[in-house]
């Protein structure tokens, strides 16, 4: 009988039900995913034995919605948040439905809002996991561009100041390398603030993972190359994982005994090494916070509040 939840966002594929099914096999995990679609994400959810509901990240009162028929949801207590849904548009700017640039809206500012909400269902000894990715880290070689984070209130604008000239296939992914910085910025701030609880926010870095629904975006011709090609390396070139193996590692940030009390650090597969080094920089961690504080109209509470708990 299952005697813990775990909650992960966009795992109606790829990486995040890759995890959920991992989790799943552990009888002591009743295990919940997410999805924009109900059907979709249910369809998936039953044959590894998880709990399916429909969640729409770009919009805040989705959230808050979400966040209320949880609480009323009666499961085992919540002992894990993996926030994993994460979207990249290239063709242009996309607005959310709360007017916030898309990109922004849905990588970060939806989890932020969704982790704050279920901060007091989140037992003591919980972990809260962010899905980030190297791409943030100008110092790797991804074929990205560096992220440009110039204010989070600019961020969530997302407009042609910010772009400064890109062409907007290249202003998509920087926004997608921004939004991982971002990612990266709460991770930090969220295991400072939530030490007292004893609750652990940590980030984690998939690796490039061929197959997921980030290049839905994408030009017809890299679409099929991102989903059949690049597949087919994995087996030949190192550094390019499958859904599988990096969901496997995903799901150990969640269930290893032996990683109780770790917080605030960055995970590369199952590997810890050092975020980029803007990643640590204590000003932007807290212009992000306070400015998601007021994008989603969070009200102030112990759970806002360093030391507070």
């Amino acid at each position: 009988m299952a005697t813990r939840t775990a909650l992960i966002t966009g795992a109606s594929s790829g990486l995040g039900l890759s995890a959920a099914t991992e989790l799943a096999r552990d009888a002591n995990w009743h295990v919940v995913i997410t999805g924009k679609d109900q059907h979709r994400a249910g369809a998936v959810a039953g044959p590894i034995g998880a709990e399916a509901l429909a969640l729409d990240l770009g919009s805040l009162d989705d959230v808050r919605s979400f966040a209320a028929r949880f609480a009323a949801g009666g499961r085992p207590p919540l002992r894990a948040l993996v926030c994993n849904a994460g979207i990249q548009h290239i063709s242009g700017l996309a607005l959310s439905k709360d007017g916030y640039e898309a990109t922004f809206a849905v990588n970060h500012l939806g989890h932020f809002l969704l982790a704050n909400l279920l901060l007091d269902q989140l037992v003591a000894g919980s972990r809260v996991v962010v899905v980030a990715s190297d791409t943030h880290d100008p110092a790797k070689s991804t074929g990205m561009p560096a992220p440009r984070y110039t204010s989070a209130a600019e961020l969530a604008r997302g407009d042609d100041g910010w772009a400064l000239g890109d062409p907007p296939a290249i202003a998509g992914r920087r926004r997608y390398t921004t939004s991982k910085l971002c990612n990266v910025l709460f991770t930090y701030e969220a295991a400072r603030r939530w030490e007292s609880r004893h609750i652990t926010c940590n980030a984690f870095n998939p690796g490039l993972m061929p197959g997921t629904g980030l290049a839905r975006d994408y030009p017809a011709y890299q679409r099929l190359a991102w989903r059949y090609l690049m597949p087919a390396l994995t087996v030949m070139r190192p550094g390019i994982n499958t859904p599988r193996t990096s969901g496997r590692a995903l799901a150990r940030l969640v269930s290893d005994p032996g990683l109780e009390g770790v917080t605030g650090r960055y995970w590369s597969g199952r590997e810890e090494i050092r975020s980029s080094e803007e990643s640590y920089d204590l000003s932007k961690a807290d212009d992000l916070w306070q400015t998601s504080v007021a994008l989603t109209a969070l009200e102030r509470s112990a759970a806002l509040d360093p030391g507070a708990g």
